[in-house]
């Protein structure tokens, strides 16, 4: 059985580092991943996805990312069920990450505080290429 999951994308908040009655470190945050195709005239789509991590790599996640901030994971895909307050059952799946990696943007913070707000750095700009030209997207396949 395969059960992998690779992802990029940015945090939508800044993880909270949190501790199990056994001291197992964990924290949970979001990410918000663009998709690659997008039609013509709409606005690029992204999805949310759930990601938890444990002990060291929690930690590393809590040190070192920040919300907005890009980050890099591999985990596994894995699915739960727990009762509610109000005695219904709720299912959850979320990516239990067990690798995460810088993914080479810079951050400049702006205080060393963590709350603080970060951007990026400037990019330089891509260099034109006159041998290229914008091909309209169509539904339709040559193939």
């Amino acid at each position: 059985m395969l059960n992998r999951i690779v992802l990029m994308g940015r945090l939508t908040a800044n993880p909270e580092l949190k501790s199990t009655t056994t001291g197992k470190s964990v924290t949970s945050f979001s990410i918000a991943v663009e998709r690659n195709y997008n039609k013509s005239g709409e606005e690029r789509k992204v999805d949310f996805f759930n990601v938890v991590c444990w002990n060291y790599t929690a930690e590393f996640v809590c040190r070192y990312f920040a919300k907005g901030n890009m980050i890099a994971l591999e985990g596994k895909l894995q699915s739960r069920t727990y009762q509610a307050n109000d005695g219904s059952t709720r299912y959850v799946t979320e990516i239990v990450a067990d690798t995460i990696s810088f993914t080479g943007e810079r951050v400049q913070k702006a205080n060393n505080n963590k709350g603080s707000s970060s951007t990026t750095s400037e990019q330089p700009p891509l260099p034109s290429q006159p041998d290229f030209e914008n091909m309209p997207i169509d539904d339709d396949l040559p193939f």
